[in-house]
């Protein structure tokens, strides 16, 4: 008999979504105006802990017009972790501007405070902190160097939907913070993203920007180059059905996790995702390191193993100093950046959704075991 396919991520939108979703079209309000909009933004905002929060298409423009809005130019430069999506860089060359890639610390996966130093120059102009993973990333480290040298701070929280940071949300614990709801994030509404921040100012420059530039109180006056970078009040409906139902996605996530973890103790070579004392991490992807020596095959060897099986997985990122876009500026840079390389290497995310049975993941953790044992017993054979 066939095994049914276990893929790497899937959606769970089992509450009112679809409703919402419905109510919003019969209501004719399917554009980037109407009260689930609305709903969604106080909501949001609420949660993050911050006065203000805007809807976006996606969480590359969230990144976007969050660097537009704090006045990024040609010739900045923005200090970002090599280890983490292409988004993160490619927002900061929209600007034309130029990313400057750092490690990350090994403690948190996430960018290193200390690298951070080492890498400010004259031209730099603020630092984008990734919750890479959900982990949260050392915040007050990373606001402590910006204030001293006179920087801005995004957070880059498309991963980390209702972390908490020394029992503080993310969202709200720098300049500005930016979030994703693409289909295989915490909460999503198959593509979309937010900003959220405390600064009316920036707020509403924002929220002008997001809009093609419109002056909110003469329509159809553009008093600046803007932008559409809007959700629709649909896709705003699906997001009042997540957020409605968070506690119990979040929960049903955070027990995946736990299985997870007390299934694979003791598999030598696999390595879990570290988790400072001071962070609650969201329940994004459940993420492994795979030690090739001590578990005696690769990453992608494992990956090829589980594929076979009809079990998906994915790689972690290639770390951005490597890839295409980069090459000739991380040349340049030439900061030392081997704990990313290593945790791209060697990093595997395992299948994470709702609706994946502890039957489901039994299977995937035999597949692992069965992997390390057969190699084991390959080396002793030799």
């Amino acid at each position: 008999m066939k095994t049914t396919a276990i893929p790497v991520a899937s959606v769970d939108v089992s509450g009112k979504e679809e409703a919402y979703a419905v109510e919003a079209i019969r209501s004719s309000w399917i554009s980037s105006v109407g009260p689930f909009l609305d709903r969604f933004e106080q909501e949001f905002a609420e949660l993050c802990g911050t006065k203000y929060a805007l809807a976006c298409s996606n969480g590359t423009t969230a990144l976007h017009l969050s660097l537009l809005g704090l006045g990024l130019r040609p010739g900045d430069e923005v200090i970002v972790p090599s280890m983490t999506y292409i988004a993160t860089a490619n927002a900061v060359r929209y600007c034309g501007a130029e990313p400057v890639f750092v490690d990350i610390d090994p403690e948190t996966w996430c960018i290193s405070p200390e690298a951070i130093e080492r890498a400010i120059t004259p031209r730099t102009r603020g630092i984008i902190g990734v919750h890479l993973m959900g982990h949260p990333a050392d915040m007050d480290a990373i606001n402590e160097v910006a204030a001293i040298n006179g920087l801005w701070v995004v957070e880059d929280a498309a991963e980390a939907h209702f972390a908490q940071y020394k029992g503080r949300p993310v969202g709200g614990l720098s300049t500005v913070a930016t979030f994703s709801f693409f289909g295989n994030k915490i909460i999503t509404c198959g593509e979309g993203g937010a900003v959220t921040l405390n600064d009316r100012q920036l707020y509403v420059r924002l929220k002008m920007l997001r809009g093609q530039g419109m002056d909110p109180r003469r329509r159809y006056y553009f008093p600046i180059t803007g932008y559409n970078f809007r959700l629709t009040n649909v896709a705003c409906g699906i997001l009042c059905g997540q957020l409605e139902r968070r506690e119990e996605i979040f929960e049903k996530r955070r027990a995946l996790f736990d299985y997870y973890t007390s299934s694979l103790k003791g598999v030598s070579g696999v390595d879990f995702q570290p988790v400072a004392s001071w962070a609650r991490t969201a329940p994004w992807m459940y993420s492994v390191t795979i030690d090739p020596q001590q578990f005696g095959t690769t990453r992608d060897e494992l990956m090829d193993a589980l594929k076979a099986e009809g079990i998906d997985s994915r790689p972690f990122f290639y770390p951005l100093h490597t890839l295409p876009p980069f090459l000739e500026a991380a040349a340049r840079q030439r900061h030392s950046l081997a704990h990313s390389d290593h945790l791209s290497a060697n990093g595997l995310m395992l299948p994470t959704y709702n609706h994946l049975t502890t039957t489901d993941m039994d299977r995937i953790v035999k597949v692992i075991r069965r992997s390390a044992v057969s190699q084991m017993g390959v080396r002793r054979a030799a």
